[in-house]
C-alpha cells in the first residue's frame, strides 16, 4: 500500500472515530450551538425593531435587521463549533490515547486530519441548522444567484477549515480539556466586536480599527454581499487572505506541537 493510500485510509478511520464520539456525546455540540442561536433570537426579537432603524433608515422593520444579522451569526456559529475540536484534541492528548497511536502502524498525521475534517463537517452541519432557524424566523436571500450561493458555501467551508486548524493548535497547547475550552473563547468573542451586529461606522472611532481589521469582519461582509447583494469591495480578498493565513498558521502550529509532544 502506498503512503498516500495509507494516509487516506487512516485519516478516514480517525474521522469515523471522531464522528462516533460526537454522536455519543452530543451535549458538547449542543452547548456550543446554544450561543449563536440564543444571540440570533435575542437580537431579532428583543432588539430587532430598534436596531433596524440604524441599519436601513426610517421605515425599516425587524425583517431588515434579520437580513443584516444572519450572515454574522452564521460565521459566529463556526467560531463556536470549532471549540469542540480544541476540547477533543486536548482530551486525546491528556488521556494518553495519542501515545498509544504513536506505537501503532498508522499514518501520524491522520490523527489531526481526522479531528480537522470532523470539525469542519460539524461546523457546516451547525451552520445549516442555524440557517434553517434563520429562514424559519424570516431570513430571505431572493436576489442571490446559484453561483453566489456556491461562493457563500465555499467561504463558509474555508473559514471553518481555518478556524478549525487554529482550534486544534489551541487544543495541542492546552494541558487539559478545560484549559482548551477557555483558550478557544476568542473564537466566540471576536464576532461580538465585528460588523456582525452593527455597522463598523457606528462603533466608537478609537475601536473601529480593531473591529475592521480582524478575521470575522471581512468574512461577514463578503457573505453579506453574496447573499444580500451589498457591496463587497476589498473584503472578499481580505476574507480569503485571512482564511489562507490562519489555515497555514494553525497547520504549522498543530503539526509542530504534535511532533514534539512527548506523550
Amino acid at each position: 500500500m502506498s503512503a498516500l493510500s495509507l494516509a487516506v485510509r487512516d485519516s478516514a478511520t480517525m474521522l469515523r472515530r471522531n464522528l462516533l464520539h460526537a454522536r455519543r456525546y452530543p451535549s458538547l455540540t449542543l452547548n456550543l450551538l446554544l450561543t449563536p442561536v440564543m444571540l440570533l433570537l435575542l437580537f431579532v426579537y428583543l432588539f430587532g425593531d430598534t436596531m433596524s432603524a440604524g441599519i436601513a433608515g426610517s421605515g425599516a422593520d425587524r425583517s431588515d435587521y434579520i437580513a443584516y444579522v444572519v450572515p454574522g451569526i452564521l460565521l459566529m456559529t463556526i467560531g463556536s463549533t470549532v471549540i469542540g475540536a480544541a476540547v477533543s484534541v486536548a482530551t486525546d492528548m491528556s488521556e494518553g490515547i495519542v501515545a498509544r497511536f504513536r506505537t501503532m502502524a498508522i499514518h501520524r498525521g491522520s490523527v489531526l486530519i481526522g479531528h480537522v475534517i470532523g470539525s469542519v463537517l460539524q461546523s457546516i452541519a451547525s451552520v445549516v441548522l442555524v440557517g434553517t432557524i434563520a429562514v424559519a424566523i424570516g431570513f430571505r436571500s431572493t436576489d442571490a444567484t446559484a453561483l453566489e450561493w456556491l461562493a457563500a458555501f465555499g467561504l463558509l467551508v474555508i473559514f471553518a477549515l481555518a478556524l478549525t486548524w487554529i482550534a486544534v493548535g489551541m487544543g495541542m497547547a492546552s494541558p487539559n480539556a478545560e484549559a482548551a475550552s477557555n483558550s478557544a473563547m476568542p473564537l466566540i468573542l471576536l464576532p461580538l466586536i465585528s460588523s456582525a451586529f452593527i455597522p463598523i461606522d457606528s462603533i466608537p472611532g478609537w475601536f473601529q480599527p480593531i473591529a475592521e481589521y480582524q478575521p470575522f469582519t471581512p468574512a461577514i461582509e463578503t457573505l453579506r454581499g453574496l447573499l444580500l447583494g451589498t457591496e463587497i469591495g476589498h473584503n472578499g480578498w481580505l476574507a480569503l487572505a485571512w482564511s489562507i493565513g490562519l489555515t497555514v498558521l494553525g497547520y504549522r502550529w498543530s503539526t509542530a506541537s504534535f511532533k514534539r509532544d512527548p506523550k
